[in-house]
C-alpha cells in the first residue's frame, strides 16, 4: 500500500512535468538552539526549501540537516505535492473563506522510516494572510500503527513602521494509536526583514524560531524521560 502511494503521487506529479510553472521560492535557514528533547539538547539545523506553486498545484519540498554537540549528524526531509482541484477540474471551487480544494499528499523520510501521508486540504482566505491552509490526512506508517493528522501552515507579513516582519509556522496534530501518543507540533518563526535595510536583493531574515512538542515523535512524557520540547532557536534565513 505505501509503495503504491508514492508511486501514484509522483506519476500524478511527473504528469504535469510540463505544465506551466507559475512561481517558485528556494531558500536557505540556519537554527542553533539548546532545549531540543530526544535527539539531544543542542542542536544545529541547516535547512534547504523549495516551494512552487504550477498549473497543477503546489508543491513544498525542505531536507533538514541536524548536527548534534557531541558530533553527530542526520538528515529528515519531506515532499509535499498538493493538486488542485479547482486547476484540474476548470471549475471554481472557491466558496466563503475557502479558496480552493486539493489532494493533499507528503512522503516523510529519515535513515530510519518512510511514511507516506495523503488526504485532503482547503486553502483558506484570510485578510492580511499570504496563505493559510489546512490539510488532513491518513498516515500510512513506517514500523507503527497508521492514524491520523492535521496540520494547518500559514504566512503574517506585517510592519511596524518602516520595518519588515514576517510571522510564519505550522502546527502538526496527529492522533494517538496502539503504540505511539497523540502529539502536537507547533512550530512557527518571528523574522525580521533585514533586505530592505542593506539595499539587498534577495531577502534575508533575522529572527527566532520557536517549538513546541507535546509527546515529541508520540513518545510519553514521563519524569525519566522528557519528550515535551519549548525550544527557541536563532534563526538567519536567505532566498535565492
Amino acid at each position: 500500500m505505501r509503495s503504491l502511494l508514492v508511486i501514484s503521487t509522483m506519476l500524478l506529479v511527473s504528469a504535469q512535468a510540463q505544465a506551466d510553472m507559475l512561481w517558485q521560492d528556494a531558500s536557505l535557514t540556519y537554527l542553533n538552539g539548546s532545549n531540543y528533547r530526544v535527539d539531544g539538547a543542542k542542536q544545529q539545523v541547516l535547512t534547504f526549501e523549495h516551494a512552487a506553486g504550477a498549473s497543477w498545484g503546489d508543491s513544498f519540498f525542505f531536507l533538514d540537516h541536524l548536527r548534534g554537540k557531541n558530533g553527530e549528524r542526520t538528515n529528515y526531509a519531506e515532499w509535499s505535492p498538493r493538486l488542485s482541484f479547482s486547476k484540474f477540474s476548470s471549475n471554481d471551487w472557491q466558496f466563503g473563506l475557502i479558496k480552493d480544494v486539493l489532494f493533499t499528499s507528503t512522503i516523510e523520510m529519515s535513515a530510519l522510516q518512510t511514511n507516506v501521508l495523503y488526504g485532503i486540504a482547503t486553502d483558506l482566505n484570510l485578510p492580511g494572510f499570504s496563505y493559510l491552509n489546512l490539510n488532513f490526512y491518513r498516515r500510512n506508517n513506517d514500523g507503527v500503527a497508521d492514524n491520523w493528522q492535521l496540520t494547518t501552515t500559514w504566512a503574517l507579513p506585517f510592519a511596524i513602521g518602516t520595518q519588515q516582519f514576517v510571522y510564519d509556522g505550522f502546527i502538526d496534530w496527529a492522533s494517538s494509536s496502539v503504540d505511539q501518543r497523540a502529539n502536537l507540533n507547533f512550530t512557527s518563526q518571528l523574522k525580521w526583514a533585514l533586505h530592505p535595510v542593506l539595499g539587498l536583493k534577495n531577502k534575508l531574515y533575522l529572527g527566532v524560531e520557536y517549538v513546541y512538542w507535546l509527546n515529541k515523535y508520540g513518545i510519553a512524557d514521563t519524569p525519566g524521560f522528557r519528550t515535551n520540547e519549548s525550544n527557541v532557536n536563532l534563526l538567519l534565513k536567505g532566498h535565492f
